[in-house]
């Protein structure tokens, strides 16, 4: 077995077995290729099927002497981890060399979160006067209720809300379809929105018909605007945090996993492919922390 093939075979079965993106492909192939460079450099004679262990800790000091930071390192050795995975499945290999192959632990980045507070603050100053606002208001509601993406949000079509059953249905990452249960709250601002709004627009451009949330053109909404809406009452709120339409789906995400909701459950929610990417949302604040233990720990308690 050579280099050339197994890499080539590698990105075939990413692409017809595993659905992924061209960059997602792109990316696992590279990390793929700088393994499959270190080998046939440093041993020319050693195939995929006998690198060990010692290789693949000589080929992590090979990153870290290059000035690759460790990020980047933790991110190659996650695609040559994929690599021999790939490998295993078409039993091309016996043993997985990666099992024990370590690097530098990263510090967690956890993504800004905004309390329950934090979030009815923000929804409280939206001008409700206004038709925009109006909108506005159902929109934060849903991104908040679904925990969507800002591109899922905006690409909501009327055909895929169904608010008798309390669910709407979103076009995820790769065109996944995912149904998602809605909120009476965000059903309420929405019917008003609708109603009050959305129904009495002199003009919808063609091609919008069926889209949820329209701009004063009658178009759909562009991310850009959605970003501005939430920046701009953040500041207002006096909210110093890094606050995004993403930080609607990060608070959505952790105040249902903080109040025991199952984690499988909010990966489904999320539309995440995999649950470890989920993991990141059981990361709770140490308030939270110090409250669980204030209730159930007995000792904790005789501390206090």
């Amino acid at each position: 077995m050579d280099w050339h093939s197994s890499v080539k075979g590698f990105k075939a079965y990413l692409k017809m077995e595993r659905g992924l993106s061209v960059n997602s492909v792109e990316a696992y192939i590279r990390d793929a290729e700088k393994l499959a460079g270190f080998a046939l450099e440093n041993y020319p004679k050693t195939g995929p099927e006998k690198i060990s262990l010692s290789h693949l800790e000589a080929f992590v000091q090979f990153l870290d002497q290059g000035g690759l930071d460790e990020r980047s390192q933790a991110r190659v050795r996650s695609g040559v981890r994929a690599f021999y995975k790939y490998l295993l499945v078409e039993d091309l290999v016996m043993d997985d060399p990666t099992e024990l192959l370590e690097g530098p632990r990263l510090m967690k980045k956890y993504p800004d979160v905004l309390s329950l507070d934090e979030i009815n603050a923000l929804l409280a100053l939206v001008d409700l006067s206004t038709d925009s606002g109006v909108r506005n208001r159902a929109m934060l509601e849903t991104l908040y209720a679904c925990g969507l993406r800002v591109s899922e949000l905006i690409n909501l079509r009327l055909s895929m809300l169904y608010p008798d059953l309390g669910f709407v249905k979103v076009i995820g990452k790769n065109n996944k379809e995912r149904i998602v249960p809605i909120g009476s709250e965000a059903l309420k601002h929405i019917h008003l929105y609708l109603e009050g709004v959305r129904r009495r627009m002199p003009h919808i451009a063609p091609g919008h018909e069926d889209i949820l949330f329209l701009n004063l053109r009658g178009k759909k909404c562009s991310r850009i605007m959605v970003f501005k809406l939430i920046k701009d009452l953040a500041a207002k709120a006096g909210i110093h945090k890094k606050v995004s339409p993403h930080t609607f789906r990060h608070s959505f995400a952790t105040h249902l996993v903080e109040r025991g909701a199952d984690l499988k459950a909010v990966q489904d929610m999320l539309g995440h492919e995999s649950i470890t990417t989920t993991e990141i949302y059981t990361h709770l604040d140490t308030d939270y922390l110090r409250e669980t233990l204030y209730r159930f720990h007995p000792r904790f308690k005789m501390a206090h």
